[in-house]
């Protein structure tokens, strides 16, 4: 049974008409008392409840969410909502699923599903040490270039290693210049549209311990691992002809699961710039990522001129995306096998993981609500898949904007996500 074209209208029952003839019915079979203030009383029978059989699935579905399109925030507040069966491709529900608003950190979804589909499940992060000049009696002279790659994972293991490759190849002192190559981006620290007075990620293609402060760690690392060195310190980009010493690299998959299960923000923000990367812009620029991102919304048949992609975090108070679009971006990841698989394991699980560990704990959804949450000042935001009562696959966006307390987003959220999984 082909539901979708019934579902299609975007105005939601009032939940105040639906009591009221709810009540007139059942005054029919036993006593019902509605009064001044619209308050309903029913007083209900054995045989009223077994004369009313539950509505099938997704019917059922139907009902209770415009029950609960009820809900007084919309008094003061907006919503975009969109739930998609991926198994019966067609729409289950939808409110205004096509109002501009913004995202939060579900923009992770679309950052994450844009650099699979661009950059490829395998893809690397890499740094480099590389040099130009001479190697001889185990002293370099000449330039030794640190390339960073945006690699927000950088540590002191990883400098340690670094280190001990210098080492490897034979070399215990360095004699001329090292070089911090941030070229691979633009030198804008933080992004377009964030709030000034916010703890914000400094973005450095180079980082240890998600701070910017690589090169210093790095000189006192030379010195740990008893390499001598009257090197100057210096910024530039490494010339072509360099030779490369070692190439240290990440595999996409442990930034993704960083990113979405901890909602951390450098760690989608480093992700953006390897989509930006990708175009052969050097050095790349957030307007390049954002150019990817544009394509494939066209790709997925919508207009990429109706949105506007400022970052890959959501921090941005310019980005501007829809319930719609972010289903749309769902739907593709799961009918690209390859995709889905990376991107699913990735996201927070309703009451065992991540950022909604502590949500959802109730039997009916732990373990069968797979998410991304997203919460910035007024903003309050789900979107991901959902396993329903029936074991169909929804995919499903919640963008609730104008609120006071994201408390009661997140509330109208996990009421949504009930609904879908009873």
């Amino acid at each position: 049974m082909h539901l979708s074209a019934r579902y299609r209208n975007s105005e939601t029952h009032s939940l105040k008409a639906f009591l009221l003839g709810a009540a007139l019915l059942l005054a029919l079979a036993g006593h019902a008392q509605v009064t001044d203030n619209s308050t309903i009383v029913v007083e209900t029978t054995d045989m009223m409840v077994a004369d009313s059989p539950a509505l099938p699935w997704p019917q059922s579905l139907v009902a209770e969410m415009d029950s609960l399109m009820g809900n007084d925030i919309f008094e003061t507040s907006q919503v975009g909502l969109e739930i998609y069966d991926l198994d019966a491709d067609s729409i289950l529900y939808r409110h205004g699923e096509r109002q501009r608003l913004r995202p939060a950190s579900t923009q992770k979804v679309i950052t994450a599903i844009t650099a699979l589909d661009q950059l490829g499940t395998n893809y690397q992060y890499k740094t480099e040490l590389r040099y130009t000049g001479t190697i001889a009696d185990s002293t370099l002279t000449g330039s030794l270039y640190v390339v960073g790659g945006f690699d927000p994972c950088l540590g002191r293991d990883d400098l340690a290693a670094l280190v001990e490759c210098l080492q490897t190849a034979g070399i215990d002192t360095i004699r001329g210049s090292i070089y911090a190559d941030r070229s691979m981006k633009g030198p804008e620290l933080y992004g377009e549209g964030w709030c000034w007075d916010d703890d914000n990620p400094r973005l450095s293609p180079l980082l240890c311990g998600e701070s910017d402060f690589f090169m210093d760690r790095f000189i006192s690392m030379l010195a740990e691992k008893g390499i001598t060195t009257d090197a100057t310190i210096y910024e530039g980009q490494c010339p072509a002809e360099a030779v490369t010493i070692c190439r240290q690299t990440r595999p996409i998959d442990q930034i993704l699961l960083k990113m979405m299960k901890d909602s951390n923000n450098l760690y989608a923000e480093s992700m953006f710039y390897q989509i930006a990367a990708s175009t052969g812009e050097h050095p790349a620029y957030a307007k390049h990522a954002a150019t990817v991102v544009k394509n494939l919304i066209d790709k997925l048949g919508l207009d990429s001129s109706a949105y506007y992609i400022a970052d890959g975090s959501g921090l941005s108070l310019y980005n501007y995306t829809s319930a719609e679009l972010q289903v749309a971006f769902l739907r593709y990841a799961y009918r690209q096998q390859d995709i889905f698989l990376h991107l699913r394991p990735s996201l927070p699980e309703a009451g065992v993981d991540g950022t909604l560990k502590s949500r959802m704990t109730g039997e009916k959804t732990r373990g069968r609500v797979f998410a991304k949450t997203g919460t910035v000042t007024g903003v309050s935001s789900l979107a991901g898949y959902c396993i329903a009562s029936n074991g169909h696959m929804l995919a499903f966006s919640i963008i609730n904007q104008g609120l006071r307390r994201a408390a009661a987003g997140k509330n109208f959220q996990d009421a949504v996500c009930t609904a879908m999984c009873r």
